[in-house]
């Protein structure tokens, strides 16, 4: 039992959610509440990186789970914590730390719904999108050959620095943006200035991306697209990365590289055998065979071999398909009288019970788990039942009354 849910709620699972469940939950609220896709949620991208970060960490998220956000404040473990940022390279595959040569612009992420068919039988998928790119005109100088200068304001620099006095002795350098370039470390005539980017040096494009979905490909994996980022002068240019994102299927369920499925059958095919027909992710029809006498029971598994999910990189071998058998029992008096007996004979020897002299008989009653109550027109757990209904006597006070 965890002392608090406040990380789990954040990330939208339940406490006992396993670590892929963590991961495609903050996977989705990271790109959802990205600063560059929603720059006023900051604070929501920060708290949901730390949620993630405590509870991807089995140390971390047990010390959670006894003692809840404060313990982790105690255990020294918040001054350990990563930049939100830093955590979303690391999960997304952007390291960008050591290269050599010019640095590189951020990756453009992108997230893309696609069915279990299509993961099953691959696809290929069109991107539209927009982005950056250095102005073919003016090739990224924002003006004419020889126009550009450099920033008397802040030589080149791009910040400005004054010096503030906080007292006698002590003096503060401060640091801003300056204000004569915005930052750029160089100026341009309005004169000269490029007409296609009006001297910002980059234009808007359209780009469209293909993208092929192979088979056996998993919810989360990354496609990437090298060097098609935003391209700007003196970077260069990042990633664009997409992400898939699987859909619910209403009959399969993937895990790894098997595929399960429930199947519902009644009591007479569970015993007596059946003939049970699946339509598969790529439109076939496979036949499946229980033989008379060969008996199923509730919630057992059976596998086919080779119908699962392809394996990526190697198509031709295929997982397991599981199909878990839900026994479909009768409802009530749905027999009686002398095929009852008939039935007994057929079926397996009741074991019988010794019952001893002082035993108290009870009724049994109808119970529904999902709202903790029994069918007795909303009375709960009255273990006894009177004999004579009329005297009005229940529960504790039969007991009383047979002891009299």
């Amino acid at each position: 039992m965890v002392k608090e849910t406040g990380y789990y709620d954040l990330l939208g699972v339940k406490p006992n959610a396993t670590p892929d469940e963590l991961k495609k939950a903050y996977r989705k609220l990271a790109l959802k509440y990205h600063p560059d896709k929603n720059p006023n949620e900051g604070e929501k991208f920060k708290a949901i990186s730390q949620a993630y970060e405590v509870l991807a960490d089995p140390k971390k998220r047990d010390l959670y789970d006894r003692g809840g956000e404060q313990a982790i404040k105690e255990g020294g473990v918040a001054s350990e914590m990563h930049n939100p940022m830093d955590i979303f390279d690391m999960f997304f595959g952007g390291g960008r730390r050591g290269r050599s040569g010019p640095p590189k612009g951020k990756d453009v992420v992108h997230q893309i719904k696609v069915t279990l068919e299509e993961l099953y039988n691959g696809s290929t998928r069109k991107l539209s999108l927009q982005k950056n790119i250095i102005c073919p005109k003016c090739e990224g100088r924002g003006g004419k050959a020889g126009s550009v200068e450099k920033c008397a304001n802040c030589r080149g620099t791009g910040m400005q620095t004054r010096i503030q006095q906080l007292a006698p002795g002590f003096m503060q350098q401060i640091q801003s943006v300056c204000v004569e370039c915005q930052g750029q470390g160089e100026k341009i005539a309005a004169k000269d200035r490029c007409k296609e980017c009006q001297g910002k040096k980059i234009i808007r494009e359209k780009k469209i991306l293909e993208i092929h979905v192979d088979k056996g490909m998993k919810d989360g994996q990354q496609i990437r697209f090298s060097g098609e980022g935003d391209q700007e002068p003196g970077l260069e240019p990042g990633d664009i990365v997409v992400i898939l994102d699987e859909s619910e299927h209403p009959v399969f369920r993937r895990i790894h590289s098997d595929l399960t499925m429930k199947m519902e059958i009644n009591l007479t095919e569970a015993l007596c055998g059946f003939q049970k027909t699946i339509k598969t992710l790529d439109d076939r029809c496979l036949v499946i065979t229980s033989l008379p006498g060969e008996v199923i029971k509730h919630d057992e598994m059976k596998s086919i071999l080779n119908e699962g999910m392809p394996f990526y990189k190697n198509p031709m071998e295929k997982g397991r398909l599981i199909v878990h058998f839900q026994v479909k029992f009768p409802e009530n008096n749905w027999i009686t009288g002398e095929k009852l007996v008939e039935l007994e004979k057929l079926l397996p020897h009741r074991v019988e019970s010794i019952i001893p002299d002082h035993a108290e008989e009870c009724v049994l009653h109808k119970f529904d788990p999902a709202t903790n109550r029994a069918g007795m027109n909303g009375r709960q757990g009255e273990a006894y039942d009177s004999d004579d209904e009329s005297s009005g006597h229940h529960g504790g006070q039969r007991v009383q009354c047979a002891s009299q």
